[in-house]
């Protein structure tokens, strides 16, 4: 058991670090690099992989930790609303996959979920803290914030994270038929 756990730990720190990598790379692509939403993944996957606790540890962290150490996104309100939307995926990943069937629409039912869980709460954080900078989070800010500009991390994200998760499912399978017929 303690294994597992190490192996856990070592995977979350993978997936923090990619979390804090990947936005340097899709920030060369013009005008959609940031509509990628580069750290989401690393986070919805940690979920996936590590469980609710790391996927919610990973979530908090990577927006806060990446913007103490290189200044984007901006602090406050943008990381700390970040830091509370991630941490969702990250719960809600967990927490789900581990009661769903491990079948492909099941997947994608976790990712959806948890997608849905995460940009409300970003949008009900977005309220509270543009209320305390004296700025008014309006619809139109939640829209264009947690749909229209995010769309192509949205799919993204609907394309990339189902298959990766099957893949190393199945291959999770096959080590373990391999592990027990050694």
């Amino acid at each position: 058991m303690k294994s597992l756990s190490t192996k856990k730990v070592a995977l979350a720190g993978l997936f923090l670090a990619l979390g804090l990598l990947l936005p340097f790379l899709t920030g060369q692509i013009p005008q959609i690099g940031n509509m990628l939403l580069p750290m989401h993944i690393p986070v919805l996957l940690c979920g996936y992989f590590c469980g609710w606790r790391y996927g919610l540890a990973v979530g908090a962290a990577a927006p806060l930790l990446r913007s103490a150490l290189f200044g984007l996104p901006p602090m406050f309100p943008i990381a700390v609303a970040m830091a509370f939307e991630l941490a969702v995926y990250g719960l809600m990943t967990g927490l789900l996959y581990k009661r769903f069937p491990k079948k492909p629409v099941c997947i994608y039912a976790v990712l959806l979920l948890s997608m849905t869980a995460g940009r409300m709460v970003w949008g009900a954080v977005s309220f509270v803290l543009y209320g305390l900078g004296d700025t008014a989070f309006t619809w139109a800010m939640f829209m264009g914030g947690a749909v229209l500009k995010a769309l192509p991390g949205i799919a993204l994200q609907l394309i990339l994270i189902p298959i990766i998760v099957m893949a190393l499912d199945k291959n999770k399978d096959k080590n373990m038929d391999t592990t027990l017929s050694a």
